[in-house]
Parts: C-alpha cells; structure tokens; sequence
C-alpha cells in the first residue's frame, strides 16, 4: 500500500521527535560511561555488596525485576504495531524474548545467592535502564524502520548474537558451578576465562552487536551501546577485584576484551 502524503508528514514527524530522544539517551550513556571510568564508582552488588546504599531487597527477586520491563514492553511494542511481522521481525522478537525470558525467570533461579541483598537503588536504576532501552527498540522497530528485508545481515548477525549468547551462558554457568562447590570465590578457568576476567560480560555485548546487525537501526545500536557502556566499568571493577583478591590471579588475563584490556 502506497504512503499517503500526510502519512508520510506523520512518519517525518515520529523519525523526528524519536530520534532527537534517541540521541540524547545515546549521549547519557557516554556520559554515564565516562562518569564510571573516571569516578571508579562501584555498583554496590554481587561481591561488591555493602550497606552503604540504603534499603535493600533479595538479590534473586532483585534481579527480576531489573530485567522484567525488557521482556514485556519490546514485544508489547512491536506486537501492537503496524510493522510487517515477517520472518526477520520474528526472528528478533523470538532472540529477544529468549534472552530476557532466560535473564528474568530463569537465571535468578539459578543464583547460588542466598541472604545476599541488593539495594533498591540499583534495582529501580535497572528497572528505568530497560523500560527505557526496550522502549527505544520496539518503537524503532515497529514504528521508524517498517521494512526488514532476510540478507547477508540477518545471518551474520545471528551468528554473532548466537555466539555472543553461547559465550554468556556458559560462562555464567561457570561461575555459577564454583558458587556452588564452595561459598567463597574463586578463580574461575576454562573457555573464555582463560583470557578475560567476565567472558559472561563480554558474550552479552557481543550479543547485542548481533541483534544491532540484524535491526540495522539506530534504536538496535543505541541498546549496543548502552550495554557496553554498562558493562565494561563493571568488568573492570570484576578485573580489579580479582586481582586484589588473589595473589596468584592470572598477569596476563585482561578484564573484558580479549588481548586489549
């Protein structure tokens, strides 16, 4: 069906508006990023946990909730849509919702955490980062973009996303299995661990990289960045903490991208 000229306003108006908040949130996230490099603020979680951050709730149920807008709102969104919901639409809608279905349900439930708390700060932080980075995605791909054409980008990227995904879980489920035979850390080997500290970290922005050249919009790549600019200052606070933490940690393991840092 041929666009209509007031249609067309219509789009140019909603490219508009979107795009100039796409940007903006683009350039919180550099700024966020740049703030935790610099600052070398530490999320008070996970083995860096402390009282200092005020109320706290259980880390499992934590979890949910950070993850829980992801999962819902993206499809919402794209679901309720005009977007043509053809293979390529399916296939993100489907990695999409394989991904958070697996952070949100089950994931917590695999967490040997028990009595570890996480503030409610950073539970609600969480909960705003993915309300709003779900939002962006879906709109982009409901909304903005309309047409997904099957090419040479959707199978390099779901290769990519695939492997970022398999990277992820395994390493999760390596240190996972450590918290397990023992209630203290420990050095975590095998796979990627061999030559970063947070495989785990890294598969996930490899992840959405995938996901990025699949989209190919710019709410796909603002998701992308946003995950590394998130992750990497994590890592680096993991890197360091390791490396305090155990005399005989590995010299040459780098924190989150292999050979680089």
């Amino acid at each position: 069906m041929e666009m209509t000229f007031i249609s067309y306003l219509i789009l140019c108006f909603n490219m508009s508006w979107f795009y100039n908040l796409l940007m903006i949130w683009i350039f919180v996230g550099l700024c966020t990023f740049l703030y935790l490099i610099f600052s070398n603020t530490v999320a008070p979680y996970g083995r860096h946990s402390n009282s200092k951050w005020g109320i706290t709730i259980d880390n499992k149920w934590g979890w949910f909730w950070m993850e829980l807008p992801a999962l819902i709102l993206m499809p919402l969104i794209v679901l309720f849509s005009s977007v043509e919901k053809n293979s390529v639409v399916i296939l993100m809608l489907f990695i999409w919702v394989y991904h958070y279905f697996y952070r949100t349900i089950l994931f917590p439930l695999k967490l040997k955490t028990k009595g570890k708390k996480i503030p409610i700060v950073i539970v609600i932080s969480a909960f705003i980062f993915n309300l709003l980075n779900g939002f962006f995605v879906g709109y982009d791909i409901g909304y903005i973009s309309h047409e997904f054409d099957f090419g040479p980008n959707t199978i390099l990227g779901s290769l990519i996303f695939f492997t970022g995904m398999y990277i992820n879980r395994t390493s999760d489920n390596k240190l996972i299995s450590l918290r397990k035979e023992n209630k203290d850390y420990q050095i975590p080997h095998g796979g990627m661990f061999k030559y970063i500290s947070c495989p785990n970290h890294f598969g996930e922005i490899i992840e959405w990289i995938g996901f990025t050249i699949i989209a190919f919009n710019l709410g796909a790549l603002s998701f992308a960045l946003w995950t590394t600019f998130n992750l990497i200052p994590r890592a680096m606070n993991h890197h360091k903490w390791y490396r305090s933490s155990f005399i005989e940690y590995p010299k040459d393991r780098k924190a989150v991208i292999p050979f680089l840092f």
